[in-house]
């Protein structure tokens, strides 16, 4: 089955088709991983955007039951060089054309990811169509040009929570707004025995303080942090009250609620494999990225100091407050790549707990 990926800018690849069929469009971004497509693909944060994997074999161990970061699919499209269709793992439970066709993804292979990547490093992120429907490319460009930009769409409402529900623990009670979580936040947080109150990123500052929280914790998520800003007057409300740890969407929301400006990343940072220094150690972690925005270093209030940055382009990785015990990181220390390297971040969040408990 022929299938097209065009991207705005005019270039069109032709490949084969695998996965659902149909047509559908999206912000073209590319992931860096070698591993991790189940994550990714079941990753809240990649909703309004088609993923190209820059790894050329995806699909060799499959899919199965336990890596699942949220239940559903909200990938757009999904683009590799090679699909394998023969996976090998001792805990495949399918394929990965059988879960993309089940979650209603368009997925091409056979294309020249190496030169999609190199396009979209030199001109930046752009929108784009996929397509398995006989159709000129040209028209397609055309359409892909009046598609709207990720900036400006409501994405956070359609992979949030809708209804509170808590993940029972017999230690510290966290809340964790949820605006686009992955499933691994809450298991990092049940495995130091927390209790996790998961609530819809709409629910009030009051609403959150009647529930008594001992620690806030701001989810990853979706698109640009301006296009929430009703979470930002919900932290903004909330810092001072509790200690607060964010990361990735959460952390740019943190910063616009303190007082800081975030900007939109020239092709983002996604993959496994992103060096992060930590400034009061020096220590370099290898860390799990996914973020299309950051925020600005320069425009951060003097009670915020950073506390990490980006070794390949410098840009603004974590950050605490100087007073308070609130502090987020952009990368996903949940995440794994190291394999935990920087777990000891959620050690952090329970000792300001156990301080901010015992004053």
């Amino acid at each position: 089955m022929e299938a097209y990926l065009v991207l705005e800018d005019g270039t069109v690849f032709t490949g084969k088709g695998f996965g659902a069929t149909g047509e559908q469009w999206g912000e073209v971004v590319f992931n860096t991983g070698m591993t991790g497509y189940q994550e990714v693909l079941t990753d809240p944060s990649y909703c309004g955007q088609i993923v190209v994997m820059t790894y050329p074999l995806i699909g060799n161990y499959g899919i199965n039951k336990d890596d699942f970061e949220a239940k559903s699919s909200f990938v757009r499209g999904f683009v590799v060089k090679e699909e394998c269709d023969r996976p090998s793992n001792w805990r495949v439970s399918n394929k990965i054309q059988e879960f993309l066709a089940r979650e209603g993804v368009l997925g091409i292979a056979g294309i020249d990811t190496r030169a999609l990547t190199r396009r979209i490093r030199n001109h930046g992120t752009m929108r784009g169509i996929i397509s398995t429907q006989a159709m000129d490319p040209q028209e397609l460009v055309a359409r892909a040009k009046n598609c709207p930009q990720i900036s400006g769409q409501e994405l956070v409402p359609t992979v949030a929570t809708k209804e509170i529900y808590t993940v029972p623990g017999d230690g510290h009670r966290v809340l964790l707004i949820d605006f686009g979580a992955k499933a691994n936040i809450v298991r990092c947080l049940n495995n130091r025995k927390c209790e996790v109150i998961v609530v819809p990123p709409t629910t009030t500052a009051k609403d959150i303080l009647a529930l008594n929280p001992e620690g806030i914790m701001l989810s990853n998520g979706p698109g640009d942090p301006t296009d929430v800003p009703y979470a930002v007057e919900i932290v903004r409300d909330l810092i001072g009250k509790v200690p607060i740890f964010g990361i990735c969407l959460g952390h740019q929301i943190l910063g616009l609620a303190v007082g800081a400006k975030t900007y939109k990343l020239k092709f983002g940072h996604r993959g496994a494999n992103h060096p992060v220094k930590d400034l009061e150690s020096g220590r370099v972690y290898i860390t799990s990225q996914n973020h299309g925005y950051a925020v600005a270093k320069d425009s951060l209030p003097t009670d915020m100091e950073v506390t990490h940055i980006n070794l390949n382009d410098n840009t603004v990785e974590g950050m605490r407050h100087l007073n308070l015990p609130v502090f987020s990181v952009q990368y996903h220390p949940e995440a794994a790549p190291g394999p935990m390297d920087s777990e000891y971040l959620f050690e952090n969040f329970l000792d300001n707990m156990k301080k901010y408990t015992a004053v």
